[in-house]
């Protein structure tokens, strides 16, 4: 792990460490940076993946997931 130095707007970081529940500001600022790279990681498997419709109803949906 390194030692950085950053400049942060104080209320905004009282603000992330509030709505996150974080601890400390290290712990508020690694789950923002833990969030910010899930949500990429998910933008860029649905582009790769793409869309697509599946024709299914709710209950047929739901007899293939108790199928399993």
């Amino acid at each position: 792990m390194k030692k950085t130095t950053v400049l942060i707007d104080e209320e905004l970081l009282r603000n992330a460490i509030e709505i996150t529940g974080a601890k400390s500001k290290k712990e508020a600022i690694e789950r923002w940076l833990r969030s910010l790279v899930q949500q990429h990681n998910r933008e860029a498997l649905c582009k790769d993946l793409g869309t697509f419709d599946i024709d299914l109803t709710l209950n047929e949906l739901e007899r293939l997931r108790h199928a399993e």
